[in-house]
């Protein structure tokens, strides 16, 4: 088998995505009857069954990391660069492109659900450790970018209320805020996500349900909107050019930016398989609501924006505005409902600095573990007396210092810049999820085991393939606005593929330094490791029988 090449790498990098301090399933020294080794995931059953998550759990914890920012904030920018027809039909597409790979991690996590799995370490285990090293450092890039992209956001929501501030200050107090909670008071950060994931859903619920109101007439001046703003100026604003090429490059613009809403969130789910209550049956369950939960919010929440703000509207963001509000906040002042727009900003808000600090937790736990296994240097996994990995938080924090960049430039820019970073690291990281669950695949056929998987997905392989391909032009493409002669801006370029490099980078020097081969090969892939308990801890599992008809309703919402 693999186990030398495995051995080569820890695949730990992003535990933090489920709120440990320590990745539990690795342990860091050999016990004493040499059953685990360093990097292995602890297969002991007392290990391998202390789990507390369920179903709504998961559910809830994927949906509040995706509903944020990118729908309240980023849609702005979106709509007033394509017009709502892109915005609508990006967000569509893009849903198409999170359920194939939320089917994919689902299908691995639901066969090999152990505590202590991580994305790195099933790129690790199927396809090669130096895939697995560079996947690692992207994931925790992502995160240190995104608490940016946070802080910029939060300035910009901030000066919808006053412009007097200067917005370094705003920009000071948010990443003093994010650095406090996360090492002085980072016992309160489950219960304070929690809560700010319940402001979060129960605003675009109610969005939502504003924008049909107002759709029918029923805001203050009783003026049905219906799609007047899809007449007037349009559905589409042409993109760079005019004509129906404008209008495709419209779109394709908004299918790159909606990537921005959804990247990091189907990984939540996958990453709290270890801690989910009867995995291979709550897993399943789980992948599927929240797929089409997330089409409903994002659907329906982009149509709203469509309807009750014109791709006109001066103060949207986009292009070297300073605009300062979110497409919801102004649509909610067009219709005239005076002191909702306020509330609805300081929810948008609250969702930005819940972000921040929940990327700085999940940036500096990744950046912890690849110090622990080798794969960062060790001074990152220093911690105070509580546990609290301090040289990480602070070094993932110096990456969020770049939100300063927004004193001598638009808030607009910055926020696409650091959007267009992030996006491109995340699409990198569903790119190599799906080449590790196609090699998973071909691994389980090789091995005559692929009708033992206890969850399969619709269209597989081929649906896979073709994200595959999707995600990758769209990779390539996503500055492609740089190379039109008058669009050409050397920061908007290494905005959009600085990434690649970067990545490439981290995988050669790794390859080269541990001389591992291209990708193991599927004769010696792994897929038995952790299969048997994994059955075992499956066929204990008794599912529970609703007893009328209250708890089927239930059941089926949960």
């Amino acid at each position: 088998m693999a186990r030398d090449a495995r051995n080569d790498v820890a695949y730990a990098a992003d535990e933090a995505a489920r709120g440990e301090a320590e990745p539990k399933g690795f342990d860091r020294m050999m016990s004493n009857d040499n059953e685990v080794e360093v990097g292995e995931v602890n297969l002991r059953s007392g290990h391998q069954l202390q789990r507390g998550l369920k179903s709504r759990h998961i559910q809830f914890l994927a949906l509040g990391g995706a509903i944020g920012t990118g729908l309240f904030i980023g849609s702005g920018a979106i709509l007033a660069t394509t017009g709502p027809a892109p915005l609508f039909m990006a967000y569509l597409s893009m849903m198409f492109v999170v359920w194939v790979v939320m089917n994919n991690l689902a299908e691995m996590v639901t066969y090999l659900p152990m505590r202590g799995i991580s994305i790195p370490y099933f790129v690790g285990r199927f396809v090669d450790p130096s895939l697995a090293f560079a996947d690692g450092w992207n994931y925790w890039y992502a995160y240190a970018m995104l608490v940016a992209a946070e802080c910029t956001a939060g300035a910009i929501i901030l000066q919808y209320w006053t412009q007097a501030v200067p917005v370094a200050v705003w920009i000071a107090i948010q990443l003093i805020v994010i650095l406090l909670l996360n090492i002085i008071a980072v016992s309160f950060f489950g219960e304070a996500e929690f809560w700010f994931a319940s402001i979060k859903l129960i605003t675009i619920m109610g969005l939502i349900i504003l924008g049909i109101v107002l759709f029918f007439g029923g805001g203050p001046n009783h003026d049905p909107l219906y799609f007047r703003y899809w007449n007037d100026p349009g559905a589409f604003k042409p993109y760079l050019v005019d004509g129906a090429t404008g209008r495709f490059l419209a779109y394709w613009t908004a299918f790159v930016r909606a990537g921005f809403s959804f990247i990091t969130s189907p990984e939540l789910i996958a990453l709290s398989a270890g801690e989910t209550v009867a995995p291979r049956r709550n897993i399943p369950k789980a992948a599927r609501r929240f797929v089409w939960r997330l089409a409903i919010f994002y659907g329906l929440g982009s149509l709203v924006i469509g309807v009750v703000v014109p791709y006109d509207e001066k103060e949207l963001l986009h292009g070297d505005s300073n605009a300062s509000a979110s497409p919801y906040v102004l649509g909610i002042a067009r219709a005239g409902i005076r002191g909702l727009d306020h509330v609805i900003n300081a929810a948008v808000l609250t969702s930005a600095w819940s972000a921040g600090n929940a990327f700085c937790y999940s940036g500096s736990r990744v950046l912890y573990s690849m110090a622990v296994n080798g794969q960062a240097p060790r001074f990152f996994a220093r911690t105070t007396k509580r546990g609290v990995p301090w040289v990480a938080v602070l070094f993932t924090l110096l990456i969020g210092c770049l939100a300063f960049l927004n004193v001598s430039n638009s808030g607009a820019q910055v926020f696409q810049w650091f959007t267009n970073i992030s996006t491109i690291s995340g699409f990198i990281a569903w790119i190599v999820i799906m080449v590790t669950y196609i090699r998973f695949r071909k691994a389980m056929e090789q091995h005559g085991l692929l009708h033992t998987l206890p969850f399969r997905t619709p269209l597989q392989p081929y649906a896979t393939w073709a994200t595959l391909l999707i995600i990758s032009v769209l990779t390539l493409t996503n500055g492609f606005q740089v190379f039109f002669p008058s669009e050409w801006s050397a920061s908007n370029f290494l905005a959009a593929y600085i990434t690649i490099p970067i990545f490439l980078v981290l995988y050669i020097m790794h390859k080269l330094f541990y001389r591992t081969r291209f990708a193991i090969r599927t004769d010696d892939v792994d897929v038995l490791t952790g299969k048997k308990e994994m059955d075992d801890m499956a066929a204990a599992d008794v599912e529970p029988v609703p007893k009328n008809w209250l708890q089927k309703v239930w059941f089926w919402i949960a």
